[in-house]
C-alpha cells in the first residue's frame, strides 16, 4: 500500500517464500521505495532489489507495533495500515461463506478495485452491471 496515494496492489501468491515475495514487491514498487513489514523471513532479500526495508517485531516477549527510527516523534515504521487492510479483506469475504482457492484471486481483485476506486460513480456502477453508458 502506497503511503502517498493509499492505493494498494494485492495478489494471491502460491507461497510466501523470499523469491515470490521479493518478485511481487519489486513488481509493485519503484526502486528506492521503502517497504515496511513484520520480521517474516520472506522479506529478507528486499534490500538486494533496491528497496529500503524496515521491520517491526511481532515476536512474543519482544513485541513492538510501531517504531520511531529518526527521532522526530512520528512512529513511521509500522505495518498497521496493511494489517487493517487484511482485516477489511476478511470482512469483505465473510458474506460469501467460503471462497474456492481457484476463485480467490478474482475476489481479491474486486476488493483491490473497490479500495483503490475511493468514489463509486453511476458510470462505474453501470459498467460493473454491464449496462450501456447513461445517455443523459
Amino acid at each position: 500500500m502506497s503511503r502517498q496515494t493509499g492505493e494498494v496492489v494485492l495478489r494471491v501468491v502460491p507461497h510466501t517464500g523470499a523469491s515470490v515475495l521479493t518478485g511481487f514487491v519489486v513488481g509493485a514498487t519503484e526502486p528506492g521505495a521503502t517497504v515496511y513489514t513484520d520480521e517474516w523471513g520472506g522479506y529478507d532479500r528486499l534490500t538486494e532489489s533496491g528497496r529500503g526495508h524496515a521491520t517491526v517485531r511481532h515476536t512474543p516477549g519482544d513485541r513492538e507495533w510501531a517504531r520511531d527510527d529518526d527521532g522526530d516523534g512520528i512512529r513511521e515504521v509500522h505495518d498497521n495500515t496493511l494489517e487493517g487492510l487484511w482485516a477489511g479483506l476478511r470482512t469483505f469475504l465473510r458474506p460469501f461463506r467460503g471462497v474456492s482457492k481457484w476463485r480467490l484471486g478474482q475476489y481479491v481483485a474486486v476488493f483491490q478495485w473497490v479500495h483503490n476506486l475511493k468514489v463509486a460513480t453511476t458510470a462505474h456502477l453501470r459498467q460493473m452491471l454491464g449496462l450501456t453508458p447513461d445517455a443523459s
